[in-house]
């Protein structure tokens, strides 16, 4: 099972999303800023870090961030 953990409003969720698609790999995505639950998955999965996206493959990060950028989630 992939996992797209990002937000809305992060453009390297939506590049990261478009190079999965264009790849044709299968994913379900969460806005970890409207899904508390999806958020805490993703810090465990990281350790705490708040920095989307986060690609999970199979239970394990596969990749923090796009291009080497990414987008730091708020507290809550």
């Amino acid at each position: 099972m992939n996992e797209l953990y990002g937000t809305a409003g992060c453009p390297f969720t939506a590049e990261l999303r478009e190079d999965l698609e264009w790849r044709g790999i299968a994913f379900t995505e969460y806005d970890v800023e409207a899904d508390r639950a999806a958020l805490a998955r993703m810090l465990a999965f990281t350790g705490g870090a708040r920095t989307v996206p986060v690609f999970v493959e199979d239970g394990r990060v596969k990749q923090v961030g796009f291009g080497g950028r990414g987008c730091v989630v708020g507290g809550g």
